[in-house]
């Protein structure tokens, strides 16, 4: 079986953690959402291949692919035996009752040549070493941040309506000098989150190392024990600000102890210390948490020395520093890009070099910008534009020639019009002929080439000309003819001119 395509952005993510950030194996995979397995292998073959981090400046992704798949590097020796999945076989043995010696009988079922029964628990042994059996450090000076929202919420009285919104808390504590951020939102949504982390790595002058969340849906796609799989907005803040995410484990309270207590002391004393306040807007309130947070920080501790203050003081050098601009919020989906090598976004058309028609795309959308990218290579950026139905489009984009390069073409979309009949080859060259560019109206001319399929010729024909007798040239227009069969009706006779009480000179 052939196997997956790996993702190089992945890959080089996993490097970059491993050598530059100096996590395990299963911290990175943790961080990133894959088996540890993958991890080690991923890491074993860049070793192989002599690649470690950062990356030989200008390297391709065909040529990384090609230095992993040791094409360009001499190829790592393996067994010929059947590889159990330790990945699997480790979340197996959790379960009650289930013995390495049960896992091994069924392996050896399925894979009679394989493995014996000593040099299968040797190979898992070796496996299971390369995971740290329990995360146990001290907390050092910028080494994390855990976050989570607050339980308790903050009622905001609208003014006008008299209606009362629930505003949630965002907490943020820096793990070695216990300084503490909070920050009220309208909702726990991704924009509010994103906010929250922004606004938090900002008070405490820096980002720390690690960032530790619960699983929320704004941070976590797909909560597990070994393999998390966080939503790309976050991750992409994270490689902005230099961090790394690190889920807290599902039913290990020692992971976001911190964070919990985090909480604990914000809704004690911040959030309970405004039970009595009514606050007509998010701005007031937040005016009013800024305060207590202040006092909070600075209060000497009751058990040791100085207090957060102080050692956010200390801890603040050991921060990684800002970055020049403030990350902006975007949001990643996926795209195809059309025969107009343009790819829909909102309902708006952003163009890409046209030899990209027909591949998939991912889209990064912001408030201000579209960029599209292809394998994890940024192939297009584009001004977001709000204009329903409207075309982006850069001109080197375009081919120089449609009938060298391009198999559509303004003259080919008529000819197959025209093999319906001729009102359907004026429809579309109607349609092509009002748009700056004929390209721009390939999609609604496809459309309706599809619709004379569904509806056959003669109904086309008779939509068609009805189309034209109106001036309805569109794909919405012609769509809605025939599912109200307007095509069988009479068209009205052109008036003819009225010559009555005109006289001959």
């Amino acid at each position: 079986m052939a196997r997956k395509k790996r993702s190089m952005r992945t890959i080089r993510r996993v490097l970059q953690l491993r050598h530059e950030h100096r996590l395990t194996i299963r911290e990175i995979a943790r961080s990133t959402g894959l088996p540890s397995s993958t991890v080690g292998d991923y890491l074993q073959e860049a070793q192989a291949a002599g690649l470690s981090w950062p990356l030989p400046e200008g390297i391709e992704e065909r040529e990384l692919q090609d230095q992993l798949r040791g094409d360009a590097a001499p190829a790592v020796l393996k067994s010929s035996k059947p590889e159990p999945e330790w990945a699997e076989l480790h979340r197996e043995l959790g379960r009650k009752g289930v013995t390495l010696r049960l896992l091994w009988e069924e392996y050896h079922r399925e894979h009679p040549e394989g493995y014996r029964y000593s040099r299968f628990c040797e190979l898992y042994g070796r496996w299971r070493r390369q995971l740290d059996p329990v995360l146990r450090r001290p907390h050092e000076p910028g080494q994390a941040l855990y976050v989570d929202w607050a339980g308790a919420t903050v009622p905001i009285l609208d003014a006008d309506t008299g209606e009362v919104h629930q505003a949630s808390v965002f907490v943020a504590v820096l793990g070695f000098s216990h300084y503490l951020y909070a920050e009220a939102f309208l909702d726990q949504k991704l924009g509010s989150w994103i906010s929250g982390h922004i606004h938090a790595f900002e008070y405490m002058g820096g980002a720390s190392e690690l960032v530790v969340p619960d699983n929320p849906r704004t941070a976590v796609l797909r909560a597990d024990r070994y393999e998390p799989r966080l939503h790309p907005t976050y991750e992409e803040l994270a490689r902005h600000y230099g961090t790394v995410i690190l889920p807290a484990r599902a039913r290990k309270p020692r992971d976001k102890a911190k964070a919990e207590t985090g909480v604990q002391i914000a809704q004690r004393r911040v959030l309970a210390a405004l039970r009595d306040h009514t606050f007509f807007s998010l701005g007031a309130l937040n005016a009013v948490i800024r305060e207590k947070l202040q006092e909070l920080n600075q209060q000497p501790f009751q058990r040791q020395e100085g207090s957060r203050r102080d050692r956010w003081m200390q801890e603040r050098e050991r921060l990684r520093p800002l970055p020049p601009q403030r990350y902006e919020l975007a949001r990643w989906r996926q795209g195809k890009v059309n025969i107009d090598y343009h790819v829909a976004v909102d309902h708006h058309f952003y163009s890409v070099p046209y030899h990209h028609i027909g591949t998939e795309v991912d889209v990064r959308l912001s408030e201000q910008t579209v960029e599209i990218y292809l394998e994890g290579c940024r192939i297009a950026g584009h001004a977001r534009s709000y204009l329903r139905g409207g075309f982006t489009t850069v001109a080197e984009h375009r081919p120089k020639s449609h009938q060298a390069h391009l198999q559509w073409t303004p003259g080919r979309m008529i000819d197959w019009a025209g093999k319906i009949g001729p009102a359907t080859a004026e429809l579309v060259g109607r349609i092509l002929q009002s748009k700056p560019h004929p390209e721009q109206g390939y999609r609604s001319c496809l459309g309706i080439i599809r619709l004379a399929k569904a509806a056959g010729p003669e109904r086309m024909e008779k939509a068609a000309r009805r189309a034209l007798h109106f001036d309805l040239c569109s794909y919405l227009q012609i769509k809605s003819i025939l599912e109200n069969r307007l095509e069988e009706e009479e068209l009205e006779p052109a008036e003819e001119p009225d010559h009555r009480g005109q006289h001959a000179g």
